[in-house]
């Protein structure tokens, strides 16, 4: 089977840490002891300068063919490996997430459950951590029924029934009973290793399927939107709130690109569309959980400014910097740690931040509704969005050398002081309404006489620039045009005309700091096929629509990009933007219920 790193990956996690998984059950991808942190598996990224291969193989000898998904309705990934004499066996993977003592039960635990399915199965378990970012080799330490794998800033136990001396070795043996392995922190089980396993898979099972039956699903597209919105719970840092925008750093947005970017950390530009899609599938709590996130940035914030993106436990500094140990997805370097983009001016996340929060004033179901203090807190959020609305920022694309005035900036800052205008009014302070409703009036004549240029016949993705770009599309979605805007319109065919390739949205086709785009940003296609709804043009949207779920990946999960010319999927994965774009647009164009039933 071909072994070259690619995106065809399953992902387990129980919303502390995570996990990828490729098609032949190695696990090729995983942070310790949390989403941002040092890489134990990294062979996505390939083998490491200190002789880490930075991976967790079941081999079956002579395997030729395998079969991956989940079970039904759960994040428990099942791999079925068969071998050209016929013989094959079962690898179960997931991580431990149930309530236990009335609390959540989420370990630093991945648990492998292999059962023989028929024939006899010969296989090799190769276990290779590394620390340190590829750097070096966990010392060992052998006990009765477990490994240790020790350094400065790692210890992990294996326990397991399978013998020791074997997965020391890597000796292949022959598979002729269910074998259990558990790796986690250095903790000693309850019981039985083999009665552990099945009672953490049994349980977790169960957790996941109460999990989805709570959700309020579209009529169609079920099994998109369930898978969707299990892998945005799992990008959830539960203790925190926060959500992270993918579990990766440094898969590029297409080949030899160099945007190679970590996005293991919580933009703020997310905010909104995450809170819409968690509020339009009911899952209050997940959503709760991340508004009282934003409420600890807003409340540490007290001159209004944000960063466009934060650390999953409110961290400000991201430093970034490159890693020299592992040599890049394919060999395409740079590795980055850390993120730039905390140091930009990027003014669109005011907007964000007030549209996601807004939801804690008007939704009765929330254990904790927002109230006067919070508003008065998040005014200081508008404030600085109405000083900067007409300033240059590196927009929501976060260019790195390049600033204006752009559009998507200053309409999200329309946004803020429009939404704190319905707050205020909801919360009987008509002296504050009024004020945030003229400040949205004074943004809204800027970018209709600043944004709009006459000779293309569109809103431009800057103030007296030339240019279009996707975030434009999002006039429909803060309420900012109508579906009678005939500017609006129009701008949707300048948008077309500029952006569009074959069933896919480029977020803009000038060239950045590297160069022209050359994959499509699989949100902003989920945006255009947004707009087309409301325009009223939904046969083509469906089609569209049909056509992203067709590009997911064997396991029904999407990355940052797509190739138009491939289809291969590009990016750090699996992509927030990406899972809410499909649940929110199946939200979207679903037919109702009462049309069935």
């Amino acid at each position: 089977m071909d072994g070259s790193p690619s995106l065809d990956l399953g992902v387990i996690g129980n919303c502390a840490i995570g996990a990828l998984i490729d098609r032949s059950a190695r696990i090729v991808w995983c942070a310790l002891p949390r989403f941002d942190g040092d890489p134990v598996f990294h062979a996505l990224l390939g083998e490491g300068t200190g002789g880490t291969h930075g991976d967790w193989c079941v081999e079956l000898e002579g395997c030729e063919h395998s079969t991956q998904d989940y079970l039904p309705n759960t994040a428990v990934l099942r791999t079925r490996l068969r071998s050209s004499d016929g013989s094959g066996l079962e690898v179960i993977d997931f991580c431990p997430r149930f309530c236990a003592r009335n609390r959540m039960f989420r370990p630093l635990m991945l648990v492998r459950r292999l059962r023989p399915l028929n024939g006899a199965p010969r296989i090799r378990i190769r276990l290779r951590p590394s620390c340190g970012y590829g750097e070096r080799r966990p010392l060992l330490a052998r006990g009765s029924n477990h490994i240790r794998y020790v350094d400065a800033a790692l210890s992990l136990r294996l326990t397991t029934n399978a013998p020791l001396s074997y997965i020391l070795d890597e000796t292949s043996f022959l598979l002729e009973e269910p074998l259990s392995l558990l790796l986690g922190t250095d903790d000693m089980l309850q019981s039985g290793v083999e009665e552990t396993a099945r009672t953490f898979q049994e349980r977790t099972e169960d957790y996941w399927r109460q999990w989805v039956r709570r959700l309020a699903l579209p009529l169609e597209w079920q099994e998109a939107v369930i898978r969707a919105a299990v892998t945005l719970k799992l990008c959830t840092y539960e203790e925190t709130g926060a959500i992270i925008a993918a579990l990766t750093t440094s898969v590029p947005e297409g080949p030899g690109t160099v945007r190679n970017w970590d996005y293991r950390y919580c933009w703020l530009r997310d905010a909104f569309f995450v809170v819409r899609a968690l509020n339009s599938l009911s899952e209050t709590e997940t959503m709760e959980h991340y508004l009282r996130y934003l409420a600890n940035i807003v409340r540490d914030s007290p001159d209004g400014h944000l960063q466009p993106v934060y650390g999953i436990a409110l961290e400000r500094r991201l430093g970034e910097r490159e890693v020299p140990t592992l040599p890049g997805y394919r060999g395409m370097a740079p590795v980055r740690v850390g993120n730039q983009a905390f140091e930009h001016l990027q003014h669109d996340v005011y907007g964000n931040v007030v549209l996601a929060s807004a939801q804690a004033y008007f939704d009765l179901r929330l254990q904790r509704p927002h109230r006067h203090a919070d508003f008065e807190r998040l005014e200081r959020v508008g404030g600085r969005a109405y000083e900067v609305y007409a300033t240059p920022d590196a927009s929501m694309w976060e260019l790195r050398t390049r600033a204006r005035v752009h559009t998507s900036s200053a309409l999200m800052c329309w946004a803020a002081c429009d939404r704190l205008a319905r707050i205020a009014a909801e919360l009987d302070r008509p002296e504050r309404s009024r004020l945030w409703q003229q400040r949205a009036d004074e943004i809204r004549a800027a970018i209709e006489k600043r944004a709009w240029n006459p000779a293309r016949n569109a809103y431009v993705e800057s103030f007296d620039g030339n240019d279009v770009e996707a975030g434009l599309l999002l006039m429909a979605e803060v309420g900012f045009a109508g579906r009678d805007d005939q500017r609006f319109a129009a701008t949707v065919t300048a948008i077309e005309a500029g952006l569009r390739k074959d069933q896919h949205l480029y977020r803009y086709d000038a060239a950045d700091d590297f160069g022209p785009p050359v994959t499509a940003f699989n949100g902003c296609t989920f945006w255009y096929i947004d707009v087309l709804a409301r325009l009223g043009r939904t046969t083509e949207a469906r089609t569209l629509f049909e056509g992203m779920l067709a590009c997911r990946n064997h396991v029904g999960l999407l990355s940052e990009d797509i190739d138009p010319r491939t289809g291969e999927l590009w990016g750090n994965y699996p992509q927030t933007y990406s899972q809410v774009g499909i649940i929110n647009v199946a939200m979207r164009l679903s037919r109702r219920w009462e049309e069935k039933v």
